[in-house]
């Protein structure tokens, strides 16, 4: 089995829950392979990164796991464009929003933790920042508006308001694959609305485990992963429901 983690804002492929899962399955699951990829890049270089990675993990698999997908897609109703079930998204924030976006066009499992649902909007907060900063000044170039710099991440993304309307033009609007898709949400998320992010998927047919108390940062994860490793060998094998 493939894990491609997907880190959050202001992280990178070094994140502290993407080295605690790839350290537990090293010692407790070796046939589990986890990916972590850099991903501090415009949001289309994002998804088009993603893609190139799903696809190769795919190519990679050994004849007896392409026969067992064979049959799998024999005895089910998956879209033709459903990719390799061994590999799953693990996202977390704004890679939780990735991870959607991307189980949506592949098929792939997702495992989302306090996932971003409308970074379209939750990233206004640094253009107005910068708004504010700027003391007003406004330039009437298209151009140099869509290439201004909002925010830049530790990792080095340099978000613009070009970003913010790709977010804008790639809402979730619905999930393609509902029972492929598990969110593990802290109600006492600082930073997103976690009724909201519940709410989007619990309509949607995911399934939604709610958690008391937390934090954005999801600052147990050590400690659940044994149920979240669990929960990945359900959504591979299918079992959840």
């Amino acid at each position: 089995m493939n894990i491609i983690y997907i880190h959050g804002l202001d992280s990178d492929a070094n994140s502290i829950k993407g080295s605690l899962l790839e350290e537990y399955c090293r010692q407790y699951d070796p046939d589990i392979k986890v990916l972590r990829p850099d991903l501090n890049k415009t949001p289309d270089q994002v998804f088009d990164q993603m893609l190139s990675l799903i696809d190769s993990v795919a190519s990679k698999n050994t004849p007896d796991q392409v026969f067992d997908q064979m049959l799998s897609l024999i005895d089910s109703v998956a879209s033709k464009n459903s990719h390799d079930q061994n590999t799953v998204l693990v996202g977390s924030s704004l890679g939780g929003y990735f991870a959607t976006l991307l189980s949506n066009h592949t098929g792939c499992p997702a495992l989302l933790l306090n996932p971003s649902i409308q970074p379209h909007q939750t990233l206004q907060r640094f253009k107005h920042s910068t708004e504010t900063e700027d003391d007003g000044a406004k330039d009437e170039s298209a151009n140099d508006e869509a290439s201004e710099v909002l925010y830049t991440t530790l990792g080095g993304w340099r978000i613009t308001n070009a970003d913010l309307r790709w977010f804008a033009c790639h809402q979730l609007s619905s999930l393609n694959y509902p029972k492929k898709v598990v969110a593990l949400i802290k109600e006492g998320d600082e930073l997103l609305n976690s009724s909201l992010s519940a709410n989007f998927y619990r309509e949607q047919g995911a399934t939604v485990n709610m958690q008391k108390g937390g934090d954005h940062r999801f600052s147990d994860f050590k400690t659940q992963l044994p149920k979240v490793i669990e929960v990945i060998q359900q959504l591979v094998k299918g079992r959840l429901v």
